[in-house]
């Protein structure tokens, strides 16, 4: 529990065990603890020295207050930590300086193999202060979105994140709970008809381009280094972007398809999610599969909706969902 301060399990087993027994000596900490007498005074030498524990004249050993001695600890990690970040920023800027001077080939890194793109992938969002920006297409080969565990983490680090959906990923299984989860954790989600590559670029400085496989089977990818490639990547991001439909869909739970319709005065999480996919572009029967519906089912609620609309054709009903925000999830209600 301790080893981010740098403690290492003896020294918290014997730390712990002071707090619940002060004025032990070493020889009981050995007896209790089943360590070696080499082992028990090395440990109680660093936990004197960082102020952990206090040693007696007669050799006896005493825990010094959580509050006191752990809290000082921290405050140093802390204090080092935002020195540690002060110095990446001195040394972005004395990388991209020096990137400036190098030839091409600096510039452009090639990632061969499975492990490799997913760890550079994975990096890549680490590596964002600000932004993250992503093409997403299928299939998905070195890492599905449920696995990409560096979103969440740089969303907790106030890192914005943009992704456009190639409208065939939607048909992916478990893509719109993904989704969901995503838009719930703040990403904004876009779709556009067909995406020409897959894309991740992080502020200004990296991009992660996934290439076709190489001729041994392997697939690869590049990384791009604050260039005009780089640059070229950044405006057909936000070209896209501008164009793509805005995804919106509804973050509460699951709607069970039997829930009756009839005398309903709007639509419900189920209905808004629909039509969100609907307006996206995706088929009935995709949209279907996603929602767990029957097709009787979907186009039942389609034709519920267009009545509560009071239009007769699916481009009526597409224009009264957007004006009156039918796609947009909507917060829960206190009672």
């Amino acid at each position: 529990m301790l080893d981010v301060l740098g403690l290492e399990p003896d020294d918290e087993r014997v730390y712990r065990a002071l707090l619940g027994q002060p004025n032990s000596t070493a020889g009981t900490l050995s007896d209790r603890l089943a360590l070696t007498p080499p082992q028990v005074d090395r440990t109680l030498s660093r936990l004197v020295a960082w102020g952990l524990v206090i040693r007696s004249a007669d050799e006896q050993f005493t825990a010094a207050p959580p509050a006191m001695a752990l809290g000082a600890l921290i405050s140093q990690h802390r204090d080092g930590l935002r020195a540690a970040e002060h110095a990446l920023v001195t040394f972005a800027e004395e990388h991209r300086a020096a990137m400036t001077a190098n030839s091409i080939v600096d510039l452009i890194e090639v990632v061969t193999g499975v492990d490799a793109i997913r760890h550079r992938y994975l990096q890549v969002q680490q590596a964002a202060r600000t932004q993250v920006r992503t093409f997403i297409t299928a299939p998905f080969i070195a890492l599905p979105p449920e696995e990409n565990t560096a979103e969440p983490m740089a969303l907790g680090r106030g890192v914005r994140f943009r992704a456009v959906l190639d409208r065939a990923v939607l048909a992916e299984p478990g893509i719109i709970g993904d989704a969901i989860d995503s838009l719930r954790n703040g990403v904004q989600l876009r779709v556009a008809d067909e995406l020409p590559m897959k894309l991740m670029l992080a502020d200004a400085e990296l991009g992660l381009v996934p290439l076709a496989t190489t001729p041994a089977g392997e697939p690869g990818a590049v990384l791009l280094h604050r260039s005009g490639l780089l640059d070229a990547m950044d405006t057909l991001f936000e070209t896209v972007w501008r164009t793509a439909h805005p995804l919106e869909l509804s973050a509460t739970g699951e709607e069970a398809e039997t829930t009756v319709e009839l005398g309903a005065e709007g639509p419900t999480d189920l209905d808004r999610r629909l039509l969100a996919l609907l307006l996206a572009g995706v088929t009935d029967s995709t949209a279907a599969t996603q929602l767990g519906l029957s097709p009787r089912t979907l186009h039942r609620r389609l034709r519920r909706l267009m009545d509560i609309a009071g239009v007769r054709t699916r481009m009526q009903l597409g224009g009264h969902a957007v004006r009156h925000g039918w796609t947009e999830a909507q917060a829960p209600k206190l009672t």
